[in-house]
């Protein structure tokens, strides 16, 4: 068995400069109300402002994935429950999680959805990230669980006898590397160990299909539908994750097990134990406004059923996962609503 414990109901809803005197300052007053007057754009907290209005921007990620539909809902639910608060909140495809930390720290995202693994280490300033970045938590919503599959054709049984193989990684430029280098280390595989190819989840299918590649990684909520559609056409084998892992990725918050039931997959003959390599989040910036995060984070909260309707992984906004710390510091404005809720732990 894993060596570390499940978190128990993470999808699981639980209700429960003065100007003075001078004629030039007050003809700088009267020119600077005048621009207001006739919608000057201005920044006010590092959000955009015309004629007063608030225009929030939060980055999604290309369809295709869960980002883009949740981050959707989250930006759609918040501006239709926006009562008086003069904001127009809209979505924004992105490529995704490095994109959106990097347009949060430019100021050019209000908010951002993103994959905690990689946030983690763009908080440090490690591996590809050349510097910290200052980015915060708002909530923390579904984990990515991930499985490595292959055929039976291919006789690999166990992750380390990927060694020698060619395994479809991801998406080039997507960040996976963060995740997967240290879980297949922790197996005693490295990079050079195999043949990395790049592909999404369905492109991975038709690689395995074909026979140019002997396995994959595959993540997400479960069932996956990529790992549904290799299964109705091939003899699939899911590798186990060696029974030690857990205390070899402890020093990762972003790491914990996730039990796979049988009936999730044709092929599954037992229940298994994949791994959240890191859990959907949504990000946004230290210097973004406490009252504009407090208030995104009070609307968001109160109105998740309506994310639900939307999107099951909105089902994880809820007082035991939202808070969940994955290893990015929360945001004032967020810790201020959820101490007001009741629900937030130091």
């Amino acid at each position: 068995m894993i060596s570390f414990k499940f978190p128990e109901d993470v999808l699981k809803e639980d209700m429960s400069t003065q100007f003075v005197g001078s004629r030039f300052g007050l003809f700088v007053v009267a020119i600077l109300v005048v621009s207001v007057q006739f919608g000057c754009d201005a920044k006010e907290g590092g959000t955009k402002v015309a004629g007063g209005k608030k225009f929030v921007t939060v980055g999604t990620a290309p369809a295709g994935g869960a980002f883009a539909p949740v981050g959707n809902a989250i930006a759609g639910v918040v501006d239709a429950n926006k009562g008086d608060l003069n904001w127009t909140v809209t979505p924004q495809g992105t490529k995704g999680t490095q994109e959106n930390i990097r347009r949060l720290e430019a100021g050019e995202l209000e908010f951002g959805m993103a994959n905690a693994a990689i946030s983690y280490f763009a908080t440090k300033g490690e591996g590809a990230w050349e510097k910290p970045h200052d980015i915060r938590a708002v909530t923390t919503i579904a984990p990515n669980v991930g499985i490595f599959v292959t055929t039976k054709s291919t006789g690999i049984y166990s992750i380390s006898g990927l060694k020698g193989k060619r395994v479809v990684l991801g998406p080039a430029g997507a960040g996976f590397d963060y995740f997967l280098k240290p879980l297949l280390e922790a197996h005693g595989v490295t990079y050079e160990d195999m043949t990395v190819l790049n592909g999404n989840y369905i492109s991975a299918v038709d690689m395995i299909a074909d026979g140019k590649a002997d396995a994959a990684f595959m993540g997400g909520a479960i069932p996956i539908p990529a790992v549904v559609q290799l299964c109705a056409s091939q003899d699939v084998v899911f590798l186990e994750l060696d029974a030690n892992v857990g205390d070899k990725l402890k020093q990762y918050p972003f790491y914990f097990p996730v039990p796979v039931k049988a009936d999730a997959y044709s092929d599954l003959d037992k229940d298994i134990v994949g791994m959240n390599v890191g859990n959907m989040q949504l990000l946004t910036h230290a210097k973004v406004d406490e009252d504009i995060v407090y208030n995104f984070t009070k609307l968001m909260y109160e109105n998740r059923e309506s994310i639900v309707e939307k999107h099951p992984a909105g089902r994880a906004i809820n007082p035991k996962n939202a808070i969940r710390d994955t290893g990015t510091p929360f945001h004032p404005g967020a810790i201020k609503f959820y101490k007001e809720a009741g629900i937030w732990t130091e």
